[in-house]
């Protein structure tokens, strides 16, 4: 992790280095993170937070997965933290409950990799570069926009 600063960014601080879960463990990590930080953030700069998280982790998953010559290594967890910030500010104001249903819906959609979360996974998973690291970030915004939908259509229903 001390190699480079991309590193920290990437591995979530450590919670990709998980030996069980990794995603699962930086989605934990995600989600405490969101809580402690809107205790003193407002929502507009929790989204000016995630509009710079995006970009942040498109290069930090550049860097760390050139650095450990894998295209999509499962220590990357910055995929999972954007994503379910995605999530968490799209649902704000959101209770406990509501969160907890949508890590829920994110670890199923991101673990199990139904559909157009499986075909973002595959679309760009042998890349370099830039579209390398934008391809481990893709499958997790689609399930993040799954997660996204199904909540919709049961708040409609």
């Amino acid at each position: 992790m001390r190699a480079h600063p991309a590193h920290w960014i990437a591995l979530g601080f450590g919670a990709g280095l998980s030996p069980v879960a990794p995603g699962t463990a930086g989605t934990l990590w995600a989600w405490l993170a969101w809580v402690v930080l809107g205790w003193w953030l407002t929502p507009a700069q929790l989204g000016w937070l995630l509009a710079a998280s995006l970009p942040l982790a498109v290069w930090s998953s550049t860097v760390t997965a050139r650095h450990l010559r894998s295209a999509d290594p499962s220590a990357i967890v910055i995929d999972e933290i954007v994503s379910f910030w995605l999530v968490l500010w799209l649902l704000l104001p959101a209770g406990l409950w509501a969160q907890f249903v949508a890590f829920s819906l994110f670890r199923l959609f991101d673990a199990a990799k139904p559909g157009p979360v499986g075909w973002a996974d595959r679309l760009l998973h042998s890349a370099r570069g830039w579209k390398g690291g934008f391809g481990i970030l893709l499958d997790d915004l689609v399930a993040a926009f799954c997660t996204l939908l199904v909540i919709a259509l049961w708040r409609a229903w």
